[in-house]
């Protein structure tokens, strides 16, 4: 059946989208209007407010248009966001054309349409915040869920089963696995061994089919793909081997007659190389010399917290093709403990700190062995500093896949994609939001990131990698990959 709770959901953003234009719109009239500077155009508020009203629709399809009622918006927030500035300026640009058109001018003076700009901006932000924690909220009481049946016997049903396991985060409910009980585990959901079966059991009511495994029978998964479309159900399939379509992919006719998908190959051969280490030479040159003053209060700070040692740290990191290089940071440990890991806590006397440092995954909360500066400048990233260095000389991007140390190159061996580009000195891994995540799920978001690159990607990471620092030093820990 139809998931109309994602049909009310888009109702609703659009009631909300025009509450706030028209706020907006009253807003940057009544600032004007208030001001004790004369109008330029005399306009009542009531002729105001009518012509606003009547250009409204015009302003929700251009929101349309981009994609801002599509549910696939709604679980990428960054974009929604870029697409409301996209759609305010451009919503704008409408009125502004509309305003030169028109025989009497709408705008009482030249600011009102940049106040509206920014307050549409604002509003439409916070009221869709708001709708969507209501509707997370909704999640907990299983009030507007997407519901699914998996079918399949495979490992990416386990995953699935676990990555859709928190309704409240994911707004998806697994009803039911066609296939098997072998990756289901302890998790309440039904098993049926056959899609037949499952249709037997008229009790459950869903939105949507993911398939996992296709069968070897050709008509078993005929019989599944038309049972979504004749229930207007929507049909999903993932590939056994995922990693083969993280990419940007498309269906095309080959030799006109054959349908076949498509995997595009990374942006970041040819001409896209090119760019990205021109915008690598361009920002790498403007953070050193913005960054400049930093250097110096760090490296003065480093060594009177520690005149014993050196101010710079240096590890051995491989790169592109396996290249070898020298990653320099500001040294944030005492320079006694800048001993190979075992050695350091043996110096400590506490192999206790030791056991809890690998349990936790090379990382301690309070490590006795950082200085007190030393503290601060990993929480603010300001360690990472002279790697803007390496940067600019070309050996490492601005944005990449994790710089790998040599005891995980061997782990990377086989995926020469990933290998095949730079290193970066932040990443998808450094965003992801998730504190501690696996070397399996870092070499899935690299391998994500090197297939979909882009600029704006690029742009996009860059942005929430402020945002991560600012949470970190707000937080006081620097835990974040």
């Amino acid at each position: 059946m139809k998931n109309n709770a994602s049909l009310v959901y888009n109702f609703c953003l659009v009631i909300l989208d025009f509450l706030a234009l028209i706020a907006a719109f009253i807003g940057a009239f009544l600032l004007r209007a208030d001001s004790a500077v004369p109008v330029a155009n005399p306009i009542s508020g009531h002729t105001y407010l009518i012509v606003f009203l009547s250009l409204l629709p015009f302003w929700i399809v251009i929101f349309a248009l981009l994609g801002l009622y599509n549910s696939s918006i709604y679980e990428r927030r960054f974009s929604e966001v870029a697409r409301l500035l996209v759609g305010s300026f451009t919503g704008m640009l409408f009125v502004i054309f509309w305003n030169f058109a028109s025989v009497n001018p709408i705008f009482p003076a030249k600011l009102v349409p940049i106040y509206g700009f920014v307050l549409a901006f604002v509003f439409l932000i916070i009221l869709r915040n708001i709708a969507r924690l209501i509707r997370t909220e909704l999640f907990s009481f299983d009030i507007g869920l997407t519901k699914v049946v998996l079918v399949g016997n495979t490992v990416m049903t386990g995953e699935l089963i676990r990555s859709l396991a928190n309704s409240k985060a994911s707004g998806y409910k697994v009803m039911a696995v066609i296939g098997g009980k072998k990756y289901v585990g302890d998790a309440p959901i039904r098993t049926f061994s056959s899609f037949n079966e499952y249709l037997q059991s008229a009790s459950i009511d869903i939105h949507g089919i993911i398939q996992t495994e296709l069968y070897a029978d050709e008509p078993r998964n005929a019989e599944i793909l038309t049972y979504a479309q004749e229930n207007h159900i929507n049909y999903r399939f993932v590939p056994g081997n995922s990693e083969l379509f993280v990419g940007n992919i498309d269906v095309e006719l080959f030799r006109n007659s054959v349908p076949v998908i498509n995997v595009r190959q990374t942006a970041l051969f040819g001409w896209g190389r090119i760019v990205k280490r021109l915008s690598d030479l361009l920002f790498g040159f403007v953070l050193l010399v913005l960054s400049a003053p930093l250097w110096v209060v760090v490296a003065a700070l480093v060594k009177i917290t520690d005149p014993s040692g050196p101010i710079f740290y240096r590890t051995t990191r491989v790169t592109r093709f396996g290249t070898r290089i020298k990653i320099l940071k500001f040294r944030s440990m005492y320079w006694k403990y800048c001993v190979p890991t075992d050695e350091s806590f043996k110096l400590l006397g506490r192999l206790d700190l030791l056991k809890e440092y690998r349990a936790n995954g090379d990382y301690l909360a309070n490590d006795p062995r950082v200085t007190k500066v030393g503290k601060f400048i990993r929480l603010s990233s300001l360690d990472e500093l002279p790697q803007i260095w390496s940067v600019f000389r070309g050996q490492i991007s601005l944005v990449g896949p994790r710089a790998l140390d040599a005891a995980e190159i061997e782990q990377y061996a086989k995926k020469n994609l990933i290998l095949s580009v730079k290193s970066g000195l932040t990443g998808l891994a450094v965003v992801s939001g998730r504190p501690g995540i696996s070397f399996e799920e870092r070499r899935k978001l690299d391998l994500y990131y090197v297939q979909n690159w882009s600029l704006w990607l690029d742009f996009v990471i860059l942005v929430k990698t402020v945002r991560v620092v600012l949470e970190r030093i707000i937080r006081g820990s620097d835990r974040y990959s």
